[in-house]
């Protein structure tokens, strides 16, 4: 059974008896994803961010950058841009999760959820999860869209299932990141800046648009070894039977290294918090 204690100076705060650390999260989960669905703004975007980029390269410039492909028409552009702009639209769900933490950080929700009887780790979790699901679900209409404008593949099924675990590995890596920067901030808008180079920059320092060998030698080795370069070269791997390589490995451990130091920054940021 829960207690109520108070302290001499402020609020009275609870001191909750052992709870399910699940099923707290997944209310906080259900409470997320019914946010998302009143305040549709973000969602919106981040679903028409990685659109727009694969339309507006594959129909304005696909034909000219084809050449930087190893030339070919713009259709086999399409099939070398996809895999990049899956990555994209991963990387776009970094800057609502962070202003969505930062909402919550500081018009104190999260201050009332820490006098509830509800494991405090669920906050986070449950942010965490319900936007690895709003982005996965935004790359199953991304992929409708890449169909619908030509794009194919010649994966077996085993291929399209580890191709969705590498998305969600990425996803859950830059969600756990976006989660510790909108805790770091002071306001939204900072947790909007402060997005910024893991949603839109690192995307085109990458093997996104262009292959890494065809950059300048002094940006080519940071492109070729940063976790967007090792993610979407192995997902052009599965999904079109390229190789994979080094990248395969490289993507794995890029993705389990920034998912726990994500997680573990933003939980110590969290108790941070709860301590002042």
């Amino acid at each position: 059974m829960s207690t109520v204690t108070a302290t001499p100076a402020g609020p009275r705060t609870y001191n909750p008896a052992p709870t399910s650390a699940a099923r707290n999260s997944l209310t906080m989960v259900r409470r997320n994803l019914r946010h998302a669905r009143r305040y549709p703004a973000m969602t919106i975007s981040l679903v028409s961010m990685p659109i727009a980029m694969l339309l507006l390269f594959n129909y304005v410039f696909g034909g000219a950058m084809a050449a930087g492909t190893g030339g070919g028409s713009s259709g086999d552009y399409l099939q070398y841009l996809v895999p990049g702009i899956l990555l994209m639209a991963v990387g776009a769900g970094v800057l609502p999760t962070a202003v969505g933490v930062s909402v919550d950080m500081t018009e104190g929700i999260v201050a009332r959820f820490r006098t509830m009887p509800i494991s405090g780790s669920s906050v986070l979790t449950g942010r965490a999860v319900g936007a690895v699901i709003q982005t996965l679900l935004s790359i199953v209409l991304v992929i409708g869209v890449a169909f619908l404008v030509g794009f194919r593949s010649g994966a077996r099924p085993l291929e399209w299932v580890a191709a969705a675990g590498l998305l969600t590995l990425m996803s859950a890596a830059l969600t756990w990141l976006a989660v510790a920067l909108g805790q770091l901030v002071k306001a939204p808008e900072a947790a909007s800046s402060a997005a910024l180079p893991f949603s839109f920059l690192l995307p085109f320092l990458s093997s996104a648009f262009v292959p890494f060998d065809s950059m300048p030698d002094w940006l080519r080795h940071f492109a070729e070894w940063q976790p967007y370069t090792a993610f979407i070269e192995t997902l052009r791997g599965l999904l079109l039977g390229s190789e994979i390589g080094k990248f395969g490995p490289l993507a794995v451990g890029w993705g389990v290294a920034i998912t726990v130091l994500g997680f573990l920054w933003s939980r110590s940021l969290f108790r941070r918090a709860a301590s002042r």
